[in-house]
């Protein structure tokens, strides 16, 4: 990546605290831990995270009028695992869908509503009442555990961002949505970046160290 086209990194200029997030979990990884102590561990270091808010560079936390935005912040070298922004415009939402792999979400800027689903019928019906979610909040998803949900932003006044972690390259992932007529319908995301934030030009921190 050529040094135009590194993001500028938001508020204090910094990006270390999603490298060290990067670092760590491919080290959780490493220890090949089960599902629930890796979705347990997993979420208490993006749950560290988001809990502050100087690290998002903005190019990654801009809005579409339109359609909410997945951004890219990082993919593993093997497809591990991959780390996404959500930002959500005003008053938009996904469709039912699912993720056919675990996930960890991480609440950073506004607030959202996720609603668990399950198949009845051939139909995704709504299962219990919508989680909020506000920053410093985390949630887990997975196949295991439940995997279809809607996810909404709170507000129709204001940005939403939110942080994701999944257990694989997740825009390349054959994943579904669930048509309120029935059935599932398959579609791969993709990103809506062509640019990732450089994590690792540690020259600034050692050149002031």
């Amino acid at each position: 990546m050529s040094p135009d086209a590194t993001a500028t990194p938001h508020r204090d200029g910094t990006i270390t605290p999603l490298r060290e997030f990067v670092i760590a979990f491919g080290r959780l990884l490493d220890t090949h831990p089960n599902e629930p102590r890796l979705l347990a561990e997993g979420g208490a270091l993006l749950r560290t995270l988001v809990a502050r808010d100087d690290w998002l560079p903005e190019a990654f936390a801009q809005p579409h009028p339109t359609y909410y935005q997945q951004h890219l912040l990082h993919a593993d070298s093997t497809e591990r695992f991959s780390v996404v922004s959500f930002v959500w415009g005003p008053g938009q939402a996904t469709p039912v869908h699912d993720h056919m792999v675990w996930g960890l979400i991480g609440m950073l800027r506004g607030a959202e509503d996720s609603q668990a689903y399950v198949e009845r019928d051939g139909h995704a019906v709504p299962k219990g009442t919508p989680v909020r979610l506000v920053p410093g909040d985390v949630e887990a998803v997975s196949p295991t555990i439940g995997d279809v949900h809607r996810v909404r932003n709170v507000y129709d006044d204001r940005v939403s961002v939110s942080i994701h972690v999944y257990g694989a390259n997740i825009g390349a992932v054959q994943r579904h949505t669930y048509p309120a007529e029935g059935g599932r319908k398959p579609f791969v995301s993709g990103y809506s970046n062509t640019l990732q934030p450089n994590l690792w030009d540690r020259s600034a921190e050692l050149r002031h160290a």
